[in-house]
């Protein structure tokens, strides 16, 4: 998932968390399909930005996927020996690649 600048986002893309009022009323639930009508409402209602599945959008200086996971090979290379930290790696493999909405890294 990736959160995004409303103008960035497309028609099409899904909403993977609900957007909320200022009140914390629900707008719009998690799974929607984003439309140009929908997307115009929501600017009309000052909405700043939603977070949306997948990565769609490329922002300059970010980092890709196989960077993020290249860091944290690197960080645990001297560790490779300790079963507990082993484990901590792979939870943050895991937890980067499910942040971009994949189930698995082809490396």
């Amino acid at each position: 998932m990736q959160r995004i600048l409303l103008a960035q986002a497309e028609p099409g893309m899904i909403l993977a968390k609900e957007i909320l009022n200022p009140d914390g009323l629900v707008l719009c639930g998690a799974g929607t399909e984003l439309s140009d009508t929908l997307l115009g409402r929501l600017a009309s209602m000052d909405v700043i930005d939603v977070t949306v599945e997948g990565h769609p959008v490329i922002i300059e200086g970010e980092k890709s996927l196989r960077e993020e996971l290249q860091e944290v090979e690197l960080r645990f290379r001297r560790v490779e020996d300790i079963a507990p930290l082993m484990y901590l790696k792979k939870r943050i493999q895991a937890r980067l690649i499910a942040a971009r909405g994949l189930e698995a890294v082809t490396k």
